[in-house]
């Protein structure tokens, strides 16, 4: 049987009217939904469905939504493909996503992720509020040049490079004035740029108060050593248990996201077949820039 790997997206993927068709069909993804609404207080499942769409983009919302839209497609995969956890050896999920991830290996359970998920966006959306930041997507360019014009353009403020997506594609993060420099260097040098639409600057240092409240947060939860290994983020190997998992999460929102190193250590662990789950296609593309010739489903939210 071949080696399976379950992937989970990341703040961005959603979209208005995800999860409405899926909900409809399957009782076991609208019972999700159900429990959700409990936790957070509000209908999640009517905001993914009906928007409005400010509000489903806010990092406090869609969060919280794509966690459990995620999870809802899971259960549909399950429904359609029943061997496919069976054979899953591995899984990781994009910042957001490695909460889904750890949910799906049994690190957490369902509400605790949840709780852990809204309070993280919240903590997000907040540090954002409290000071002018930004991401960038810079594309088309080499690693050394994208920080060669982040270390020119910090004269102006805190600028790093946040993600490490995949070759020719990284996101850069900061405060607004030294993240443009960078971006009017890049362009200069041939590179394509695209803001992105999210509050500020994530997975930099100006998400510290974020860690603060996430590590209390975090305090709160019991935790487990995952059933299946999940690969963090912030290192790009597996956990190797629930207080690694519990250091790693607080440091996730303030380090960089190295995504493209951690697609390679699955590779390199045996992992032969990809799974997309969840609203939106990003990880299959930048999974297609990494191995071309690599397998990734999506089952979608």
């Amino acid at each position: 049987m071949a080696k399976i790997a379950f992937l989970f997206p990341g703040q961005g993927a959603q979209t208005v009217g995800m999860a409405r068709d899926l909900c409809a069909s399957l009782p076991a993804a609208r019972s999700l939904f159900e429990r959700a609404a409990t936790v957070l207080g509000y209908d999640l499942l009517a905001v993914c469905a009906d928007g409005p769409k400010d509000r489903l983009d806010s990092t406090a919302v869609s969060q919280p939504a794509i966690y459990v839209a995620s999870l809802a497609a899971l259960e549909q995969l399950r429904t359609t493909e029943p061997d496919a956890a069976a054979q899953c050896v591995a899984s990781a999920g994009l910042s957001l996503g490695e909460y889904t991830a750890l949910t799906f290996a049994g690190a957490m359970s369902f509400e605790d992720g949840l709780h852990l998920v809204q309070k993280r966006g919240e903590a997000m959306q907040d540090a954002a509020d409290a000071r002018p930041s930004t991401m960038i997507s810079i594309l088309l360019l080499e690693v050394a040049q994208v920080q060669e014009f982040c270390d020119r353009a910090s004269r102006l403020g805190l600028v790093r490079i946040a993600n490490y997506l995949c070759p020719g594609n990284l996101v850069i993060s900061g405060d607004t004035e030294a993240c443009e420099e960078a971006e009017k260097l890049a362009a200069q040098a041939g590179a394509k740029t695209i803001r992105l639409a999210v509050a500020g600057a994530f997975h930099t240092p100006v998400m510290q108060t974020a860690v603060e409240r996430l590590n209390a947060a975090l305090a709160g939860v019991a935790l487990k050593k995952p059933q299946v290994p999940v690969w963090a983020n912030v290192t790009a190997r597996a956990y190797v248990d629930a207080d690694e998992v519990r250091a790693t999460l607080a440091r996730q929102v303030v380090e960089p996201v190295r995504w493209e190193d951690t697609m390679r250590a699955m590779l390199d662990a045996g992992v032969e077949r990809f799974y997309e789950i969840g609203p939106g296609r990003v990880l299959a593309g930048l999974l297609k820039r990494i191995n071309r010739k690599i397998e990734c489903r999506n089952v979608t939210a």
